[in-house]
């Protein structure tokens, strides 16, 4: 994901929805932390930025995680 950060965020900002299926206790965790990443590195935003950004796609049904 990290490798391709910057294609990631560009669809995010153009309304992709991003979906996270598996291991919540390792897989999971990963991901959304690399998601993030990228949405504070490409979105040039601080943590609060981030969080909301993150709730946003959360309250829109855009990032959805179906973790077991």
């Amino acid at each position: 994901m990290r490798e391709q950060g910057e294609a990631i965020w560009s669809w995010l900002e153009e309304g992709a929805y991003f979906c996270v299926c598996g291991d919540a206790s390792r897989m999971a965790k990963d991901v959304d932390q690399a998601l993030r990443d990228i949405i504070q590195q490409y979105g040039k935003f601080d943590e609060a930025e981030t969080v909301n950004y993150i709730r946003k796609l959360n309250m829109d049904k855009r990032y959805l995680r179906d973790v077991y």
